[in-house]
């Protein structure tokens, strides 16, 4: 019976502060959708770095007849600086850091571009020989490059060694800005949904200012008068929030899984899957019925204490 009464007391709440309900479900809603958002950029983000620095190679990069950078003077790399650099690849100080390596000719190189850029206007004015052959290497462990470069980079016939590592870097770094400016959004959101229930909360035990004069004077204690306002305010939360982790899920089968893993085919293994979107949701739920009933015990509580 009592509990009846309660829940009888806050649906009467929700249906006098209808149009608050639905910004507080609104707003729930997009905050709660940019701090999942921002969770699964940073799962992708972990997910894409295991995925492609394992794949990440050393590129060392021998002379053409027209580099003066490195140990270059404008010559072609001969042969047997060819063969010196392998045969420290090979060699028992640099061999336990390699996995494997293969060498990349002027015409594979050349291949392997106009395979990316076909229809690039720059294409059509390359030549095989203007691009650089290369030694392409595979590290046990990729974070090792560093003693790759110090062997090679001053052997003779080697223009520079580069750890394409670097470029990932780069694509993380604006990856993390995006995630970061995500949760930035979604705290200010958060804080507005916040003071939102709050607000509805003061206004409804307002518009109940006499029937709550009465609970008191009949002895009703604070709890029992407080929880039914706690519930509305958690209500409208935790539909926003369901409505936030819904939409998580949609994006990630219909873009991440749709659209993207067929855009990339190639790196679609490295793509967050929907099992990751269903772990996020509960989170996003919780917090946004803790967010709400914190708030709405708050503001009662200090209405109460008037």
């Amino acid at each position: 019976m009592r509990l009846a009464l309660i829940l009888g007391e806050a649906a009467t709440g929700l249906r006098r502060n209808a149009s608050m309900v639905v910004s507080v479900v609104l707003v729930t809603f997009i905050s709660l959708t940019f701090v999942g958002a921002a969770i699964l950029l940073q799962l992708q983000i972990a997910q894409m770095k295991g995925y492609w620095y394992d794949r990440a190679e050393v590129a060392v990069y021998l002379c053409t007849d027209a580099d003066t950078t490195g140990t270059c003077t404008q010559a072609e790399a001969t042969e047997e600086q060819k063969a010196e650099i392998e045969a420290q690849l090979n060699s028992e100080t640099l061999a336990p850091f390699i996995e494997n390596y293969e060498f990349e000719s002027h015409d594979q190189a050349y291949a392997n571009v106009m395979k990316q850029f076909a229809d690039s206007a720059f294409a059509e004015f390359l030549t095989p020989e203007a691009l650089n052959e290369s030694f392409r290497v595979n590290l046990v462990d990729p974070s090792q490059s560093e003693i790759l470069e110090d062997a090679l980079s001053n052997l003779a016939g080697v223009q520079e060694v580069v750890d394409q590592r670097q470029y990932l870097d780069r694509i993380f770094s604006i990856l993390n800005a995006a995630s970061y400016t995500a949760i930035g959004l979604a705290t200010v959101m958060l804080i507005a949904a916040v003071l939102l229930i709050a607000t509805t909360i003061r206004l409804s035990a307002f518009s109940r200012r006499r029937e709550l004069g009465i609970m008191r004077l009949v002895g009703a204690s604070n709890r029992f008068i407080q929880t039914p306002f706690i519930l509305e305010g958690v209500f409208a939360a935790l539909l926003g929030s369901l409505l936030a982790g819904g939409a998580i899920v949609a994006i990630v089968h219909f873009f991440v899984r749709g659209y993207l893993s067929t855009a990339l085919q190639s790196t679609a293994t490295s793509l967050i899957g929907l099992g990751d979107a269903i772990a996020v949701a509960p989170i996003l739920v919780a917090i946004g019925v803790l967010l709400a009933a914190a708030s709405a015990g708050v503001a009662i509580n200090r209405y109460l204490k008037v």
